[in-house]
């Protein structure tokens, strides 16, 4: 017979289910501290990189300081803050602006890809005259299609904006979910085929599980595409309450603090763009084996 203390031990360490399926015993001592391990890796893994991004800011003002750079120049972290916060409605709306037009882009991009990669998952041939004009497309560089698109739509026009974007982003997700559709394990496809399933029951239920890591990977990409796609385009005209246009006149004006600060907050406004998709991503896969791998 076993020793009752024994017993006693064993449920003090772990809980214990009864015959009722209630949980009898735990030790909450053991929940508390895996629950400080989850909370101590993750702060660990989040610690590099922001001790590299203090210490970058620390290297940056002390530098500016003990070389005595002029603020043309480079100006310093604290000449920068104090921009952000004097400037502070001019740039709120100049990001607001930009944002709309790179989300805009985005959207439109996005949604042609996805229609050219489902139209092309069936047919080699309209892959093959497809992709030399998608690559054509994509590498046409920025500065050559802007004042074109400003042309067609009107500098003032967000929509010239947003189509210079799609262009940007349309060649990433086309050619990353069309991976995704096509490069599928042929004895997946066999085992369905020989259930009989339709064509309709294999693009749902094997091709788009499939493609969707790849397309989140094209997203992540062109999140940065989008906002570069905007600023940029800003560069050859349209309201003067965007991004684009405050770094070139605050620049031309030897303002290079706003000029920096403008360029900080597309930075974050990029930053936050690309973690929000990163969240979605999480909430439509999370049977996904690298997202099972981040958890902590």
């Amino acid at each position: 017979m076993a020793d009752p203390a024994v017993g006693r031990g064993m449920r003090g360490a772990e809980a214990v289910t009864t015959a009722d399926g209630t949980v009898a015993g735990g030790s909450g001592a053991g929940v508390i501290t895996r629950g400080l391990r989850r909370h101590v890796d993750r702060v660990g893994y989040h610690l590099p990189a922001a001790a590299v991004f203090v210490g970058t800011i620390v290297l940056w003002e002390l530098s500016v300081s003990a070389l005595r750079l002029q603020r043309f120049i480079l100006p310093p972290p604290t000449a920068i803050v104090a921009a952000l916060a004097s400037e502070a409605d001019l740039l709120r709306r100049s990001a607001l602006t930009t944002l709309f037009e790179a989300v805009g882009g985005l959207a439109i991009g996005v949604i042609a890809g996805l229609l050219v990669a489902f139209l092309t998952v069936r047919s080699s041939t309209a892959r093959n005259a497809l992709l030399p004009v998608a690559v054509a497309a994509n590498a046409i560089p920025i500065i050559a299609i802007a004042p074109i698109m400003n042309n067609w739509f009107g500098v003032l026009n967000p929509l010239s904006k947003m189509m210079i974007v799609a262009l940007l982003v349309f060649f990433p997700v086309m050619i990353n979910v069309t991976r995704g559709l096509t490069q599928v394990e042929p004895s997946v496809l066999e085992l369905m085929r020989s259930y009989a399933a339709s064509e309709w029951t294999i693009l749902r239920r094997v091709r788009i599980p499939n493609a969707l890591p790849f397309f989140f990977t094209a997203l992540k990409v062109s999140t940065t595409l989008s906002l570069i796609g905007a600023i940029v385009g800003e560069y050859f005209g349209g309201s003067s309450e965007v991004l684009g246009r405050v770094i070139v006149q605050s620049a031309s004006r030897l303002r290079f603090d706003i000029t920096w600060a403008a360029i900080f907050l597309g930075a974050v406004t990029g930053i936050v763009f690309y973690l929000l998709v990163v969240a979605v991503e999480r909430l439509v896969m999370p049977w996904h084996a690298s997202l099972r791998g981040q958890e902590g």
